[in-house]
């Protein structure tokens, strides 16, 4: 038999290559009998099962039905889940099981919880069947589920599940057969028709905030803003917190800043400027921003971040959503009054 991993960092997505996995692995088998699941808890505290011994509990209950005969079945199917929660000493049973897995055993690690540690990441490779959903982006999840769904969407539709979802693609599954449900076959929907099913809006990526910003557009920066602050992640599963979000600005500002320098004149420039860690195309950004921006305008931007920060902290006593509604209303001013948003949209041409 063999060992598998399954990968992937939405859960959903994750999940649903995992049941179609797990279904071609237990064929006719009786599924009762032939499957057994565990899961590794996240790193808590030493003291408690998500410690330590819960990890080495689930390591161990995973690796005591691998190595057992399966039981009026032809073969057990074991699955791991989380694995990424592991450390390199709780994966050293598993190591050690690849050197020699159990010829009637298929076990399955899923990932969840981080990336693998180093030592089970390099057993695994040559040795494990990796697999995982095709793609992760909302888009593409959406075409291949219209693509088999007995319905269709137009092209106004499917920008608006697209757009109403951002970065959820979990859900487009879900979504697809319910509607697959409610209309007849060989329909192709339009807004209003796929508008009443979906749901809370999606989390969004924080570089449509900073792009909001750059083009001066305070409606649209608020409206990202307030999904950041609301919308759970596919992948994460929680919210951002107010200042995780002026993290992300304050970040965005450092690198502007970097660039404020008469020296930096090219893309290249710029590239070097920020250590090389950035591709040529958001360097560019970046040093118009710098150049639209200017020093005062810089200046002024840092000053709007330090009084946010400092209000957070509970410096006034203003409402969280509230700061942060207006550091990026001004923000947003700021780069309208500065030409930075004129110089963006002349250069997205």
């Amino acid at each position: 038999m063999s060992v598998h991993y399954v990968r992937g960092d939405d859960p959903t997505l994750r999940d649903l290559a995992l049941a179609r996995l797990v279904t071609e692995l237990v064929a006719e088998d009786d599924r009762a009998l032939a499957v057994e699941e565990h899961s590794v808890p996240g790193r808590g505290s030493e003291s408690d099962t998500g410690g330590a011994e819960g990890r080495a509990l689930a390591v161990g209950g995973a690796l005591n039905a691998a190595q057992s005969p399966p039981f009026m079945t032809t073969r057990r199917v074991v699955v791991l889940r989380d694995a990424g929660n592991l450390t390199a000493a709780d994966a050293t049973p598993l190591v050690t099981y690849l050197e020699a897995p159990a010829d009637t055993t298929e076990l399955v690690l899923v990932a969840g919880g981080g990336r693998l540690p180093a030592n089970l990441a390099k057993a695994c490779k040559g040795r494990v069947h990796e697999l995982g959903p095709a793609s992760e982006k909302t888009a593409e999840v959406l075409d291949d589920a219209v693509a088999t769904a007995g319905i269709g969407l137009d092209r106004a539709a499917a920008k608006r599940v697209h757009d109403h979802l951002g970065e959820d693609a979990g859900r487009v599954p879900q979504l697809v057969a319910t509607l697959d449900s409610a209309f007849d076959d060989g329909v192709t929907l339009g807004v209003e028709e796929v508008l009443p099913f979906l749901g809370e809006e999606g989390s969004v990526p924080g570089y449509q905030l900073t792009n909001a910003i750059e083009g001066g557009d305070a409606p649209g920066a608020l409206a990202v803003l307030h999904r950041l602050l609301t919308a759970a992640g596919g992948r994460e599963g929680r919210v951002m917190h107010p200042l995780q979000v002026l993290g992300l600005l304050q970040s965005h500002y450092r690198r502007i800043l970097r660039l404020d320098d008469p020296d930096v004149h090219t893309p290249a420039d710029a590239v070097e400027a920020l250590g090389g860690r950035v591709k040529e195309y958001p360097a560019k950004k970046a040093l118009g921003q710098a150049r639209a921006l200017g020093t005062d305008g810089i200046r002024r931007a840092f000053d709007l971040l330090h009084q946010a920060d400092l209000d957070l902290k509970g410096a006034r006593a203003i409402p969280e959503d509230a700061v942060m509604e207006i550091l990026v209303a001004r923000l947003a001013q700021l780069s309208s009054r500065s030409g930075a948003a004129r110089r963006r949209s002349r250069s997205s041409r």
